[in-house]
């Protein structure tokens, strides 16, 4: 028995467990050195998580869709970023046509409910077609052939997008409702990072409701267990897994004007690390397991926005939260070694359909 483990144990997988381990000490390290010197105060940390949390938010929604893509075929679909990128970006031309009614702030709930109307249908629509088209015919196919799809859809979407409306930034218009901040239980929140947080986290119970208590959450369910018994069942396949492309493409729309709200400049490249995030973030949680992902977020997002200050500055690395990135895909690498299914596991689909 001790014979079989050691020839497991391979000089790569020590190297692996050495730089992990490193990497362990380097945190608690610069965390302890961080809060010792006692650079930021009580304000400031509380600020960074409530950032954290509504960014958080953000991703969550946008992992919705890789992880009920991922639980339906079994394929990570690297255009989904580009999904997120089509709604916002077309809804804020819908929000200067509004300032130009002059309804933006004379009727802004009705000019918010419109732009995400206008956000949740084009996403909807691009992952349908992006399914319709890209997907299907490849459905029997080795697996590596719809990824290197995916990967070819998602920079024929980028450069589509930059084609209708132009290489250029384009500022999202702010909205007075959402200027200025709320004092909650004496924490100061401010009004987009509020919206951002509660949100997130009603759209995800919609969507989880969906999954589990409707009879296309049935049928999504179903066929994620096993596609041909479904359709000996009577299950509509092809219907269910444009749903579910839909329902993913609607969240990552509604996602992306929360992140207008919180970073109000729209391009055709905006989708691309916000993407990668959720990617991250649903890999963390489970991808497959809708909880799991909106977990996996909440964190990452917690991680992005305290880690830079709270492990690294004690360090005395200058401008540390330049290598928030790096933080979120350092996790996403070590995940990958160490847990691969992720913090709850893989799938959603344990609820009998």
């Amino acid at each position: 028995m001790l014979r079989t483990w050691r020839q497991r144990i391979t000089a790569t997988d020590i190297v692996v467990w050495v730089i992990g381990l490193a990497i362990a000490v380097m945190v608690v390290y610069g965390s302890a050195k961080t809060l010792a010197l006692g650079k930021y105060d009580a304000a400031t940390w509380l600020d960074l998580t409530i950032t954290g949390l509504a960014l958080g938010g953000v991703y969550a929604l946008i992992a919705l869709g890789y992880t009920l893509v991922y639980g339906i075929l079994r394929m990570i679909n690297f255009a989904h970023s580009e999904v997120f990128m089509s709604g916002p970006y077309t809804a804020t031309f819908m929000a200067y046509a509004l300032i130009s009614l002059g309804w933006w702030n004379k009727y802004p709930v009705l000019s918010l409910l419109i732009v995400m109307l206008v956000a949740a249908v084009v996403s909807s629509s691009i992952a349908v077609l992006l399914e319709r088209i890209a997907y299907r015919p490849l459905r029997t196919a080795p697996r590596l052939v719809p990824l290197i799809t995916a990967i070819g859809a998602s920079f024929f979407l980028q450069y589509t997008f930059r084609g209708l409306y132009g290489s250029g930034l384009k500022g999202y218009p702010e909205m007075d409702i959402f200027k200025g901040f709320l004092m909650i239980a004496g924490i100061r929140v401010f009004k987009t990072q509020a919206t951002a947080i509660i949100g997130a986290i009603v759209l995800m119970l919609i969507l989880y409701a969906i999954v589990q208590k409707t009879k296309i959450g049935k049928a999504m369910r179903s066929v994620s267990e096993d596609k041909e018994v479904a359709a000996l069942m009577g299950i509509d396949v092809d219907k269910t897994i444009a749903t579910t492309f839909a329902l993913g493409g609607a969240a990552a729309g509604l996602a992306g004007i929360l992140y207008l709200l919180l970073f109000p400049v729209a391009h055709f490249y905006m989708g691309f690390f916000p993407g990668l995030k959720a990617f991250t973030a649903a890999v963390l949680g489970g991808i497959g397991n809708v909880p799991g992902a909106f977990l996996g977020a909440m964190l990452l997002g917690l991680l992005e926005s305290v880690g830079p200050s709270l492990f690294l500055d004690g360090l005395g690395i200058p401008a540390a939260y330049q290598l928030k990135d790096a933080i979120a895909f350092t996790i996403l690498v070590f995940i990958l070694i160490f847990r691969p299914s992720g913090i709850l596991g893989e799938r959603l689909t344990q609820a009998k359909a």
